[in-house]
């Protein structure tokens, strides 16, 4: 089934009449084409792409062509979609993403029609679940970003500062391909390698720890992959450290299955840290899911219900860390795809303790 078909299904399911998609990410999904003004518009028998001038000669062009009528409209987007979706009754918009003016004028410009949320979480939940050509294009997003680590390690000299590496990172990966970067790079070394999400410094690389969190946008959809390296020589309690989140890492991949609970595979890692002697130093999840937004459903956490499982077609993160603040910090992560038998790892990099002098 198509994107569009499989939402079809789901508006039938949830008792909606049409539904009013307005956020970029989700109409790239549906129609396969990548603009930032206008609507798609799905009833029982119209699928519409609207759209104006600068994209239109784009859009005709466009795989959304085969399945879409593509139109300009002459009036605001709104009139012409209640011109489109003639005769619905209930009419779901997304909730997670619509402004409440937006919401607002949706709800008076489509006179007699009862305008609802829902089609944010509807089309999150078809979205959790890749298609085969889905795993392509996730697959070759992680090569890129396979390759630029192959790349940065040759490539760092420890008299670099943290925002060199995280600028040759994002050059590589574009010039291997992507469209642009999925997130907003990380390089953080020695003390700043303790903030998760710290942001790279105009400072050269301290010693220690330089965790590299990156990923690649390929035609749509986004890889994730951290890897951490030292600068200088590893001493004993680098090596410990590292060598339990690999081990926490590998563990709950080896225990990845479909029907494996998501809140256990948080356990499985966070158990083994605790073991350790690092308790509290893990404080984030241990995964989460990717597509075409980086973090998606399902969230690998001990937040989730107990009954919430891996199920074929999810593609997630395992990435456990440890962190001690304003010392040092270690991240390793895989994106992996979920099949009908086990996991399908999309990541190649090693994950050896490199060190770079």
């Amino acid at each position: 089934m198509t994107h569009l078909e499989r939402l079809r299904k789901e508006m039938k399911n949830n008792g909606f009449d049409a539904v009013v998609v307005s956020s970029e990410i989700n109409q790239r999904y549906l129609g396969g084409f990548n603009y930032t003004d206008g609507l798609i518009v799905v009833t029982e028998s119209r699928a519409a792409l609207l759209t104006d001038f600068r994209y239109i000669e784009a859009a005709n062009a466009s795989p959304a062509a085969k399945e879409f009528e593509i139109l300009m409209p002459d009036k605001r987007m709104s009139a012409a979609a209640y011109e489109v979706m003639a005769g619905a009754k209930r009419v779901a918009v997304e909730e997670a993403t619509l402004s409440l003016s937006g919401y607002e004028n949706f709800c008076n410009v489509f006179a007699g029609m009862e305008v609802v949320g829902g089609a944010s979480a509807m089309i999150d939940g078809l979205r959790e679940f890749k298609d085969a050509g889905e795993i392509e294009k996730m697959k070759a997003a992680q090569a890129i970003t396979d390759a630029a680590f192959a790349h940065i390690v040759d490539f760092i000299r420890p008299d670099m500062t943290e925002r060199q590496v995280a600028l040759e990172l994002e050059f590589f990966m574009r010039s291997k391909g992507a469209e642009c970067v999925a997130f907003d790079t990380i390089a953080v070394s020695g003390s700043a390698s303790s903030m998760p999400h710290g942001v790279p410094r105009d400072v050269k690389l301290e010693k220690g720890f330089l965790t590299m969190d990156f990923g690649a946008r390929f035609d749509g959809y986004c890889s994730d992959m951290t890897r951490t390296v030292v600068i200088g020589k590893a001493d004993d309690d680098i090596r410990r450290l590292y060598n339990t989140v690999l081990e926490a890492q590998t563990s709950a991949l080896a225990a990845a299955a479909p029907g494996a609970g998501c809140a256990k595979m948080d356990k499985i890692a966070r158990d083994i840290i605790d073991g350790a002697g690092y308790v509290g130093t893990f404080g984030h999840s241990l995964g989460h899911g990717v597509g075409m937004y980086i973090h998606e459903e399902p969230r690998l956490s001990f937040r989730v219900p107990a009954d919430k499982v891996l199920t074929p077609g999810q593609v997630v993160t395992f990435e456990p860390g440890i962190y001690l603040s304003g010392k040092y910090g270690c991240r390793i992560e895989d994106m992996v795809a979920i099949t009908e038998d086990g996991i399908m790892d999309f990541t190649k990099s090693p994950k050896d303790l490199i060190e770079i002098c």
